[in-house]
């Protein structure tokens, strides 16, 4: 009985009541259709990857499906299964171009979500190579005394500079090449 109930849904095309009203002014919908400038690392028909504007770490990456859904709770498997395909594609792209194979993958909803528009971020780990630019998170202690993971996050997040628009470029050429 209840394979019969879930198989009379499968590949339902979702209310568009049920959607949120949001995608009229989210700004990733505004970059998916070009109104918005980005750094498009990866795109198919169902999701993009862009650099994050505002990044952690260098190589910080946004994996967005195309179609408006705020919550991941609620994204359709179809596209579930593309993000996280391209997940997968770009952290394989972004290890090989920054040489380091360490990384962050995180989905928030709601919860620390700034754009309520389902998204993962793929976030290079803190690399100590010295010839690599600093990462604030190297600093552990201050005055003599070890930081709680809390203030190394607090430290990190004020360390945060914009994305300079001919680095990411750049980078995105590398990592595209290694998708």
């Amino acid at each position: 009985m209840t394979s019969f109930l879930i198989g009379a849904h499968t590949n339902r095309s979702i209310p568009t009541e049920w959607k949120d009203d949001a995608d009229r002014d989210c700004p990733f919908c505004r970059i998916i259709a070009g109104e918005m400038p980005s750094t498009r690392l990866y795109e198919d028909d169902k999701v993009i990857a862009i650099l994050d504007i505002l990044p952690l770490r260098r190589g910080h990456t946004l994996v967005i499906p195309k179609a408006h859904y705020s919550r991941v709770s609620e994204l359709p498997s179809e596209y579930a299964s593309a993000v996280g395909q391209a997940v997968t594609k770009v952290a394989h792209g972004l290890t090989k171009a920054l040489g380091n194979t360490a990384l962050n993958v995180v989905c928030n909803q709601e919860y620390a979500q700034a754009v309520p528009h389902v998204h993962y971020h793929i976030i290079p780990a803190p690399s100590f190579d010295s010839s690599a630019r600093a990462e604030p998170s190297e600093k552990a202690k201050e005055n003599g005394r070890v930081l709680s993971q809390r203030e190394m996050h607090q430290r990190e997040f004020e360390s945060r500079d914009e994305l300079d628009e001919d680095e990411g470029k750049a980078l995105a050429v590398r990592i595209r090449a290694s998708l």
